[in-house]
């Protein structure tokens, strides 16, 4: 694979990755600023961190080889100080006369694709963040005197020497990218999906899209939750058994009582999730309160806490929870069989209230929408 393809190719992975682990996150800061949560938001802000770790992995990989010739070898020499002078760049790559011959120099490629590199990073930060041109172009200033930086000093004097140039040109021409992007961000505006369907304080209507973003993100909380907690308590014990910092990580099977360990914290969050915030009260789940769903019994009622457990259960926990068990018993089939039936409650009950509410008799309403106790005392206000 070629050196430009590798880089990109780690970016768009990667960035792909972080945006799984910030999805929940940005889908509770987008119910809470707007009430809902736009498919053209969602595919600017994936685009957006997208790009962010496509140019770190851009400007900084390859790494080479560090060898005792290093410096001799992949050194980039001293920096580049003259704005500018990309022109006698040009004038030393020219290889003919005419338009095309200008528009096939290598030094103005390199020129071009500096400033096309910051475009993005001005419409992003002008549209996203809401700031100004001047501010937009500043950040594109800093992030590039950054990167500049960081490849002069070979990534903080990490290596001997630089193995990139910084180039005062660079620095201008990415800033200029920036301002180029601040100007034609409001093109953004052209993306679906991202206008209010009403005012982000209104209550909106159950929809299954809705329903089963609430799922997505009860179940990358717990499996996320579940990975961290078992990575955490493996380390822990490593550092416990003095085995964290003795070079090659050994196996897990290695380590005394990582299986207890591992078990413990992978099935703690789903613990705490499915069955202590149940009993605490409020049938809601996590992914259905930051979408704001709201459970209530036939009469808008809060439901009883054994109600809530059962509906936990009945919901992804139990799925989870099968699936958890699965390795080679039937329980794995079992879990499988229970979410595809779950998946097509969701879509064919009334109100999109799928099997677990279907099974406790609740019904799901708007977390927006003013609740009965909160009622009356407004209506004898009024009299």
């Amino acid at each position: 694979m070629s050196e430009r393809l590798l880089p990109a190719l780690i970016g768009i992975v990667t960035g792909i990755a972080l945006a799984v682990v910030l999805f929940v996150p940005y889908v509770a800061r987008q119910y809470r600023r707007r009430g809902q949560l736009g498919a053209g938001h969602l595919a600017l802000a994936l685009a957006a961190v997208v790009y962010g770790v496509s140019l770190v992995a851009y400007v900084l990989l390859p790494f080479p080889q560090l060898t005792p010739d290093f410096c001799a070898t992949e050194g980039a020499g001293g920096p580049q100080w003259i704005p500018f002078n990309f022109l006698n760049d040009m004038r030393k790559e020219a290889t003919g006369s005419g338009v095309l011959s200008v528009l096939s120099n290598p030094a103005l490629t390199q020129i071009a694709l500096n400033v096309g590199l910051f475009v993005p990073l001005g419409m992003f930060v002008r549209y996203l963040f809401g700031r100004s041109v001047l501010i937009t172009t500043a950040v594109g200033f800093g992030v590039s005197l950054l990167i500049e930086a960081t490849q002069g000093t070979g990534i903080w004097f990490l290596y001997p020497c630089a193995y990139r140039l910084f180039d005062v040109d660079d620095l201008i021409m990415n800033t200029a990218g920036a301002l180029a992007g601040a100007w034609a961000a409001p093109a953004l505006r052209a993306v679906p999906g991202q206008r209010l369907t009403t005012p982000p304080g209104q209550p909106r209507p159950i929809t299954w899209s809705r329903r089963l973003l609430a799922s997505v993100c009860d179940l990358a909380i717990i499996k996320l939750s579940s990975t961290l907690c078992a990575t955490a308590g493996i380390v822990v014990l490593m550092a416990v058994n003095g085995q964290l910092f003795g070079g090659n990580m050994p196996p897990t099977r290695e380590i005394p009582g990582a299986g207890l360990v591992e078990v413990l914290g992978s099935w703690l969050p789903w613990l705490l999730l499915v069955i202590v915030l149940p009993l605490a009260g409020g049938a809601s789940s996590v992914g259905q309160r930051i979408v704001q769903l709201r459970a209530v019994t036939a009469d808008g009622a809060k439901p009883r806490p054994s109600v809530s457990l059962v509906r936990s259960l009945a919901g992804v926990g139990g799925y989870l929870l099968l699936i958890g068990m699965g390795g080679e018993s039937p329980f794995g089939f079992l879990g499988q069989l229970f979410g595809l039936v779950s998946l097509i409650c969701l879509f064919s009950t009334a109100g999109q209230r799928g099997l677990s509410y279907k099974i406790t008799g609740l019904s799901l309403v708007d977390a927006r929408e003013q609740q009965p106790e909160a009622a009356a005392p407004a209506a004898s206000e009024q009299r």
